[in-house]
């Protein structure tokens, strides 16, 4: 199997790069502090427009976005940003508590989401974790192949054959969490924190929901074969046949 690194860019310091976009000037600064203090390097911008020149120009390897922009929306800036950059590490952050707008924050590609006002040790953590996940070392392998089916995690791009599957960012974390452990029952509580480390946590109905939509399109994109079953009483296993 063709094994590389997960690189974590970094700026010329030798420090992993956070991208803030956020118009409260005064909340981006006490975040930027915040971060800096934990040894990374920080940029902010105040708009959407800052933000995608900022993306194109300095290559963060994480971005911190609001969704409430002065000239754009931060969910469709998550949308392309994760098209164009899928290896980029995405966290919103809004003052809207709407539980649908987590999941639809997630579904469309971010990494993690927390709401506004959010307790600062948290969102280190949380950063922390996200730039975790890209650093080296890890040992996970960058390309997943299966017989029928490969899962690139550097450009999270799925494969049946020579076929491109579809999947929402929810969609291919629980694939990517599964198949990282074939033929090992994991729990609905394990696929939680794989779609959404920290402590929202989905309910286990909607973990089954979001299963069942990831199995429909697998089985749509490789007739006759079925990657996923329920275990019962434990939760669901990938299962490469």
């Amino acid at each position: 199997m063709f094994r590389r690194p997960t690189l974590v860019r970094m700026n010329p310091d030798g420090k992993p790069l956070l991208l803030v976009v956020d118009d409260d000037a005064e909340l981006s600064a006490m975040v930027a502090l915040l971060l800096e203090r934990e040894g990374w390097a920080v940029h902010t911008v105040l708009t959407g427009g800052d933000g995608e020149r900022a993306l194109a120009q300095q290559r963060p390897d994480a971005v911190l976005l609001d969704v409430m922009l002065p000239d754009a929306n931060g969910f469709d800036l998550c949308r392309r940003w994760r098209t164009a950059h899928p290896a980029l590490g995405l966290l919103m952050f809004t003052a809207r508590g709407d539980p649908m707008d987590r999941v639809l924050g997630l579904e469309i590609g971010a990494d993690d989401y927390l709401p506004k006002p959010f307790e600062p040790r948290e969102l280190v953590a949380r950063v922390r974790a996200l730039l975790r996940r890209q650093a080296p070392g890890r040992g996970d392998a960058a390309l997943l192949r299966f017989d029928g089916l490969s899962i690139d995690l550097l450009k999270r791009e799925v494969l049946a054959g020579e076929r491109a599957v579809a999947l929402t960012g929810v969609e291919y974390r629980l694939l990517a969490a599964l198949a990282r452990a074939p033929g090992q029952p994991l729990s609905r509580e394990a696929l939680s924190e794989a779609v959404q480390p920290g402590s929202y946590k989905p309910a286990d109905r909607t973990v089954d929901v979001q299963v069942a939509r990831l199995r429909r399109k697998l089985h749509e994109a490789s007739p006759g074969k079925e990657w996923v079953d329920t275990v019962r009483g434990e939760g669901y296993v990938f299962v490469p046949r």
